[in-house]
């Protein structure tokens, strides 16, 4: 109940500070709800199960050169309302 149902949500990701990822929710291809019910067609769905659903532009094989990430470097992402999660690739 505290996000918005059809959720539009920015998201965000950055490379060390540097901006690579910038969309929104309401850019996948499909829904939620349609997400959700494909999967449980086959598989049971439990509490912190992880569903990836692809990801917008701005990955490292995109680039010219590609910029791919290495030992050390800082990847944060941001789901708006939701909160941000940084790493350090080890």
């Amino acid at each position: 109940d505290e996000i918005s149902w059809p959720p539009e949500l920015a998201i965000k990701s950055w490379i060390n500070d540097e901006p690579r990822q910038d969309s929104n929710t309401n850019m996948l291809m499909r829904d939620i709800g349609e997400i959700i019910e494909e999967l449980t067609r086959g598989m049971t769905l439990l509490p912190g199960t992880i569903i990836a659903t692809g990801t917008p532009s701005g990955v490292g094989m995109g680039f010219e050169p590609p910029k791919f990430i290495g030992r050390g470097d800082k990847i944060t992402c941001e789901i708006e309302g939701i909160g941000v999660l940084e790493n350090i690739v080890k």
